[in-house]
Parts: structure tokens; C-alpha cells; sequence
């Protein structure tokens, strides 16, 4: 059975960030299992392959999310930053995070944790306390309602239209609030769990016109993440409050209103080739004369395996931008006074995302189902 499992495990659930297989045994005599999975496909395959053994085994499978019509299987991050886990305690790895107004489907409840999807794909587990549960209909309301896009980097959401009032919350750039109207320079804004609270209009922009945005430039793209230079390095971390190296790359993106992939392995994975070999090595040369800024690298640690761990934006002239125990500036060519010499020996790829937005897991905001559109359950 396990060697079975194990088989059906690799075909449709290879990466633990992206789909959920789990398969418990309930008793041995009669041999009984339960099986969770996110994709339908792999409860049937592994029945049929335990029929072809004629092994007497008992599966009871549960799709996630096993829910009906009016379940709250929907729910928007309710936090400023909610922290998101690969085990639902505390003690648990960070996972990632996801800003106020991330819009969330949610697979299953443990311990006072959700298990969720999120718009790139990823799977985590996170307080429950940080996300508001809708059902299908509210979610619906949530997705047709007036908007803003707090644009600032750090602020707060006050109970009263005075910056003087006292905070009802922080706030961090990216946050997305309902709006419930606007009155002497102030948006009168609701959070998912109906706090009101008042943003002041210079800092944030309705959610259409974020939305609606050009795709950045490389000029628009190095702005955005130079705002966060000096942000401390977070593992798991996506908002000012700590970085990883990814979370960086993607939250610099989703600013512009894009959706990345969540880690650097997956980002290497996306958008198209730059090519800085030559016969098999890294040229120092052909980078810098194939490179363009906005450009992605993608750095292994360990260049036998190739294992892409960790990311950075391409400046020009052998400059790039990094999330390396804090978002900083380094070089690539040896010499330079800022030349980071670890991540130009590790340099493995280079990809042109800029190029490639609206393709396959580069998605804007305005075509994403998870902000514009009906989820299907």
C-alpha cells in the first residue's frame, strides 16, 4: 500500500507547496486508510491500482476542500501580515506570508490553524484569527466591492478621519481595504472581519486603477524594489516587516499588480532565457552583455545539484538588487566595492520575466480568478 501510495504521491503531488497528499491508516484489521488530497485524480488512481493488486484495503478519501454549496471555504487575510506555516503550531518553519486583503481558498481547519491555498499556488497553514471565513456569495460581494491599495510603506488605519486618532491597525504596502466611502481627505474602510477604520487619500489608490496599471518597466520595476533597500532578511518573509530573497522578487512584482510564483525555485522556472554560459560555465562576460536590468538571477548554493536557492533583480553594469540578510545592492564583477563574491560564484540561471507577464504563473491581478472572479470549488 505504501509503495503504491508513495508511486500515485510523485505523479500528482510531487511538491508539498503546491498539492496536499496525505494518506493515514485507521485500523489494521480490516486494513483501512484515510487519504487527503487537493486533486481528485490521485484518490481514484491509487483505488484502481489497489484493485489491480487485489489488496483488501479500505480508502476513505476527502478531496479538500470537502465542503458544500454554502460552506465558508472562501476567506481575505485579515492582518496586516499574516504569517503562514508548513505545520499548524507555531513551532512549525515559516512558510510564507501574505499581506491584508489576500484573498484565500481554505482546504481545511486544525488546531485553530487554516490550511489555504493562496493566489500563487502555495500551501500553508495560518492562525485562523488572521483570515475572515466567507462563503461562496460573500466572497463573491467581496471580490464586486469598491477597493484601495495602501501605498506607503508602513502606516496605520485610525479610528477616527484624524492621523491624530488612535490606530485601529498597522498597515504595510499592498494592504487592500473595502471602502465604505470618502470624506475630507479621508477613505472611510472596512476590513474583512467589518472593523472601520480611515486611511488618509494621499496614501493609497483605488484598487481599479492598481489593478488597471502598465506592466512595469524595468525603470517602474528597480523603483519599486529599491524602496526596500535595508529591509531585514525574514525566511518566509513577503512585506517590510522581513524578506527572503524570493518574497523580495515577488512582493516588488505585486506591487505593479502581478502575481509571481512564491519561491526563487519556482520563479526560475518562468519567464524566458537569458543565456550567461559559455561551453557549460558561467561567463561573467556574456552576462553583462546579455543581461538587461530587470533581468532575474538565480543563485544554487551547492552547484553540483544545481538546486536554484536564492534570487535577485538585475540592475545594469553588473549591479543586482537582493534580499541577503537585508535588501542590498551588490556586484558581480570582481573588484567592485560592492562585489558579493559567494553570489557571483553561484550564479546558475537568468530568466526575463518583464517580457513574459500574463504567461503561464506570471498572472496580473486583473485576469487572477482569486481577486476578479468566481473560485471554482
Amino acid at each position: 500500500v505504501n509503495e503504491l501510495s508513495q508511486q500515485v504521491q510523485k505523479k500528482y503531488a510531487p511538491d508539498r507547496r503546491t498539492e496536499y497528499y496525505q494518506l493515514s491508516q485507521l485500523s489494521s484489521e480490516p486494513l483501512s486508510y484515510k487519504l487527503e488530497v487537493t486533486k481528485a485524480e490521485a484518490a481514484a488512481e491509487l483505488k484502481t491500482l489497489l484493485m489491480k493488486e487485489n489488496l483488501p484495503v479500505s480508502i476513505k478519501e476527502e478531496v479538500l476542500p470537502a465542503a458544500g454549496a454554502d460552506a465558508k471555504v472562501f476567506g481575505v487575510a485579515n492582518l496586516s501580515v499574516i504569517n503562514q506555516r508548513y505545520a499548524p503550531n507555531h513551532a512549525a518553519e515559516m512558510a510564507t506570508q501574505s499581506l491584508l486583503g489576500t484573498p484565500v481558498k481554505i482546504l481545511k481547519k486544525e488546531r485553530g490553524n487554516y490550511f489555504i491555498r493562496t493566489p500563487d499556488n502555495y500551501l500553508s497553514w495560518t492562525e485562523s484569527a488572521g483570515i475572515v471565513q466567507m462563503t461562496k456569495s460573500e466572497f463573491e460581494n467581496w471580490q464586486r466591492s469598491e477597493k484601495i491599495v495602501y501605498t506607503e510603506m508602513f502606516g496605520f488605519a485610525y479610528s477616527e478621519p484624524s492621523e491624530s486618532s488612535l490606530p485601529l491597525s498597522d498597515l504595510v504596502a499592498g494592504n487592500i481595504l473595502q471602502v465604505l466611502s470618502e470624506s475630507n481627505g479621508f477613505y472611510k474602510v472596512a476590513f474583512p472581519d467589518k472593523r472601520v477604520a480611515f486611511i488618509s487619500m494621499k496614501k493609497a489608490i483605488p484598487f481599479e486603477q492598481w489593478k488597471n496599471q502598465a506592466d512595469p518597466t524595468a525603470e517602474s520595476l528597480l523603483k519599486t524594489a529599491r524602496n526596500y533597500l535595508g529591509i531585514p532578511y525574514l525566511w518566509g518573509g513577503t512585506s517590510i516587516k522581513g524578506m527572503d530573497c524570493s518574497g523580495f522578487t515577488k512582493t516588488s512584482y505585486f506591487m505593479h499588480g502581478i502575481v509571481l510564483p512564491r519561491d526563487a525555485s519556482q520563479q526560475a522556472l518562468v519567464g524566458d532565457k537569458v543565456d550567461i554560459f559559455e561551453n557549460d560555465s558561467l561567463s561573467i562576460d556574456k552576462a553583462l552583455k546579455n543581461l538587461k536590468p530587470g533581468d532575474h538571477l538565480f543563485f544554487a548554493a551547492n552547484k553540483k545539484t544545481g538546486r536554484v536557492t536564492h534570487t535577485a533583480i538585475y540592475i545594469g553594469n553588473g549591479d543586482f538588487i537582493q534580499a541577503a540578510g537585508l535588501v542590498r545592492i551588490n556586484s558581480m564583477i570582481s573588484g567592485s566595492k560592492n562585489y558579493d563574491d559567494f553570489q557571483s560564484r553561484t550564479l546558475v540561471g537568468a530568466r526575463r520575466i518583464l517580457t513574459a507577464i500574463g504567461d503561464s504563473e506570471i498572472t496580473r491581478v486583473k485576469q487572477h480568478s482569486y481577486y476578479q472572479e468566481q473560485i471554482n470549488q
